[in-house]
């Protein structure tokens, strides 16, 4: 064995997921010890310290056992009434919030009282165990599904209380408790079981000693079996090589009676030959009642609690498709029932398992016989459809006779029975292979009694006539068995196509959609469709609590809510037609991908329709792409928030950088300045420290400049900037402007062309001079040593500009309409690599919110960059034409 298999041989012994562990207390029949032994094993586990909680124990008043249960600690059983009469349960919450080490669960196959969160108390132990919580618990081996029906044999007692048999084989320890017959016959006789009165009874109805050697052979055989896979997995964890795994058991199953019958069968077989599995039932589109739907799905539910495989095909013979799928899987064993004796199988070669004797090859076919008591007169449906038909052969049989006699003097004798083969063939189409037999056999009679000489007569004379109609009635039946076979192979196409057909037509809608609320439309349009069912689609609110996503609004009651909130708590079914609070109209499947639910899908039947296990089956189909389209919405949603967040962040660092670089100039200029007055003092000629203080006010007006770009540009993205409007003249602008910038236009030739007349702008006067200085420090910064800088202001008839022109290294044409991004700073130009990147920004920000733009151009002679702020004219004041 490789190193891998040891290594996954011994985490299998392990808990899974941080699941606790089960340990079974088995026995053959109520009285042998079970619960005593449980509770031995308690005391055991507290006197080592171990937190032990006794959920649920049932002492039936033995003395022995109620003294040692008083000895743990007990948690008060749950009380409700139903129909008059105070019930008992486990308090399922309570242990649940105590999260004791190991809990006590009596009666493992127990029903729990209507009401409770799961039908069956196998459940309750199931939620334990994923808790993370330790259960003993105790069972009797007729309780197993698997032996539902030798249990019943044996005793003729049918036991209505059972569990699947995976139960009892996900347990970490099975102990078989047992008691020879005649010691527990003892018991009975004493009292130490039931009261004397029931005891009599039980003695004489089921506690006989050849029941109670049946049961307990049963009941070894099922700790043999555990024993056998405990000692497989201990040869694995040795790195020793395990026995393998040859082959699988198909059991194919039909609609009939004995269907859970051959299922139970399968399991138990599967069980003792250590064989994977599977319910292999053929559709071969025959038309079947209502009971037999029932009877097939119910046989798919059990196979599935028994750890089976459930697998539905669909084709024309039975036969051959399960010697097919044999090979496709390499079983090597299938199992079917018999099939009744019917003139029309032993016509048509017999029956399923005859045919399969006949071409199987290498493969081991079990035949397990009919239940004779099960075979009941099947009750015949009576619904318009079928009299429908059979009415149809009827009628086709009267025209082909009416036909056939009106050509019967143009047209030969043989050639008549044409006819009838017609209409045979047309009600084989029309209906099914009944009324198509029924059709032949009229058309038989019809044939022999009006045509067949002497006429108006059943009596037939010639014996060739015999021949004839004997060939006329085999072909009858023939074709209409084909034409029936067909039909009900095209009706299972369109099944099938009806099914592929929904798949596509969601995948298609999903595909298109983008997010979550477009993958919920495209569900909901596809949904709206059923008018058989209400469909709706829950996700969390944020608060613990329900919303209606699509299908609403909704009113759920208690119980359905408390279904829905299991279901997205465990990732499993629940509410109507489950074992999980099935008390409600609604059945909740969750939308899950690894991480859990994504949303919770509710389907409830609408007022006198009922939800159909194909249904059930194509939701369960429907749910696996559209969980999977909410997870791909998720996903974009996510990367989207990721995309953002690293843009958030590259912006917070261009920030920082480009902040603490121009806030760090002016300060370090005006700190080395300060340092130099404090320390030298009267020394520094009185001009140099003028310089010095002047130095230091231009610096403390730049950092002044760049403080407010970043309020004006917080105040701009904030939509918090007011235009406190007013008339100012364009020359009153450029001159404050001018004057702001002494110092900084100082090293450089500027000239201004600023004509008197021009018109007057009503916009907030600091704004655009701030926007105007931003532009001509930016041109400062980069104009080369005594460089030209030309200041223009003009007018047309709808706008008035400034334009600003330098001969700086200029801007590329292609980095143009970047320049006046946030943090954008340009490689060459005017926009090099300092600065915050903000003043241009801002200056759009500024003459944008006047209704005005900026335009860039090339600079003084070809040369450098001309950046130019549009404003627009608005109409001009009275008095300006009255001056």
């Amino acid at each position: 064995m490789s190193d891998s298999g040891r290594a996954d041989a011994l985490l299998a012994d392990l808990p899974r997921d941080g699941r606790g562990r089960l340990k079974v207390f088995l026995g053959a029949a109520p009285g042998v010890g079970k619960t005593y032994a449980m509770l031995q094993a308690a005391h055991t586990q507290l006197r080592q310290g171990v937190k032990i909680i006794a959920g649920v124990v049932e002492t039936h008043g033995r003395a022995e056992t109620e003294a040692l249960l008083g000895g743990l600690p007990q948690l008060p059983l749950v009380r409700s009434e139903y129909r008059g009469v105070i019930l008992e349960e486990m308090d399922l919450d309570g242990l649940l919030h105590a999260k004791p080490k190991l809990v006590l669960v009596d009666e493992l196959a127990h029903t729990n009282a209507p009401g409770s969160r799961h039908a069956k108390r196998w459940q309750d132990i199931q939620e334990l165990l994923a808790a993370g919580i330790d259960v003993f618990t105790t069972v009797n081996v007729q309780h197993l599904e698997s032996l539902n029906d030798q249990v019943r044999g044996i005793t003729g007692v049918q036991v209505r209380e059972t569990l699947p048999d995976w139960v009892l084989q996900e347990a970490y320890e099975l102990l078989l408790v047992d008691l020879p017959p005649r010691e527990l016959l003892e018991r009975l006789r004493e009292g130490k079981v039931y009261v004397p009165e029931q005891a009599r009874a039980a003695i004489d109805a089921f506690f006989t000693q050849t029941n109670l050697s049946a049961l307990r052979e049963l009941a070894m055989q099922t700790a043999a079996a555990q024993v056998d896979n405990d000692l497989t997995q201990g040869y694995r964890q040795l790195g020793q090589d395990a026995p393998t795994v040859r082959g699988r058991l198909l059991v194919g199953v039909d609609g009939d009676a004995q269907a859970e019958r051959l299922v139970r069968h399968a399991s138990r077989v599967a069980q003792r030959r250590h064989l994977p599995w599977s319910l292999v039932h053929v559709d071969n589109g025959g038309v079947r009642d209502e009971q037999s739907r029932l009877r097939l799905q119910s046989a798919q539910q059990l196979a599935e609690r028994l750890g089976g495989e459930v697998v539905l095909l669909r084709a024309g013979e039975v036969a051959k498709t399960l010697i097919q799928h044999a090979a496709e899987r390499r079983a090597s064993l299938v199992l079917v029932g018999q099939s009744r004796q019917r003139l029309r199988r032993r016509l048509f070669g017999g029956g399923l398992a005859a045919r399969l004797l006949r071409h199987a090859r290498g493969l081991e076919i079990n035949v397990i016989d009919g239940d004779h008591e099960q075979h009941q007169p099947r009750q015949r449906s009576m619904q318009s459809p079928v009299w429908f038909d059979y009415a149809l052969a009827l009628v086709a049989t009267v025209l082909a006779s009416a036909l056939s006699w009106a050509v019967s003097s143009v047209l030969p004798l043989p050639n008549i029975s044409l006819v009838f083969l017609a209409a045979v063939l047309l009600v084989a189409v029309r209906s099914s292979l009944g009324p198509a037999l029924a059709c032949a056999a009229l058309s038989f009679l019809t044939y022999d009694f009006l045509f067949i000489p002497p006429n108006f007569s059943f009596s037939i004379q010639r014996e060739e006539d015999v021949l004839t109609l004997l060939f006329f009635l085999l072909m009858a039946a023939l074709t209409g068995n084909l034409a029936a076979r067909q039909r009900r192979q095209l009706q299972a196409l369109r099944d099938t196509q009806e099914e592929t057909t929904e798949l596509l037509d969601l995948s298609r809608k999903l595909t298109a959609a983008t997010d979550r609320q477009a993958v919920i439309n495209a569900a909901s349009h596809h949904l709206e469709g059923w008018s058989d069912l209400q469909l709706c689609l829950l996700n969390r609110d944020g608060q613990s609590g329900w919303k209606v996503e699509t299908g609403g609004p909704l009113e759920f009651t208690e119980a359905e809510r408390a279904a829905a909130d299991w279901a997205w708590q465990h990732d499993q079914p629940a509410g109507a037609g489950t074992g999980t609070l099935p008390f409600g109209r609604w059945w909740w499947w969750p939308l899950s991908v690894e991480d859990g639910p994504l949303a919770l899908l509710g389907v409830c039947a609408k007022e006198g329709q009922t939800l159909s296990g194909q249904r059930r089956r194509l939701l369960t189909a429907l749910s696996q792409p559209l969980a999977q389209a909410l997870a791909r919405a998720q996903l974009a949603d996510d990367l989207e928030a990721a995309r953002l967040h690293g843009e958030t962040e590259q912006l917070r660092s261009a920030l920082l950088a480009s902040v603490s670089h121009d806030l760090r100039t002016p300060l370090t200029s005006m700190r080395g300045s300060i340092d130099s007055l404090l320390a030298l003092g009267e020394a520094i000629p009185l001009e140099d420290r003028r310089e010095l203080l002047e130095g230091t006010r231009d610096e403390a007006e730049r950092l002044d400049r760049y403080i407010q770009n970043l309020l004006d540009m917080t105040r701009l993205g904030h939509g918090a900037l007011k235009l406190a409007r007013d008339w100012v003249s364009p020359a009153d602008i450029v001159g404050s402007a001018l004057n702001r910038l002494r110092a900084v236009l100082a090293p450089l030739e500027v000239s201004t062309d600023v004509p008197a007349q021009l018109p007057l702008l009503y916009v907030h006067a600091a704004l655009i001079e701030q926007a105007l200085i931003n532009v001509m420090e930016n041109a400062a910064r980069f104009s080369p040593s005594h460089g030209r800088l030309q200041l223009k202001a003009g007018a047309d008839d709808s706008e008035v500009f400034f334009s600003v022109s330098d001969e700086g290294p200029g801007i590329p044409e292609e980095e143009r309409a970047k320049i006046f991004d946030m943090f954008y700073t340009a490689a060459r130009g005017d926009r090099g690599g300092q600065g915050t990147g903000l003043g241009l920004a801002i200056c759009q920000g500024m003459v944008g919110a006047h209704g005005g733009r900026i335009s860039v151009a090339d600079g003084i002679e070809g040369h450098g960059t001309c950046i130019t702020l549009h404003l627009p004219l608005q109409e001009q004041p009275g008095f300006e034409s009255e001056a």
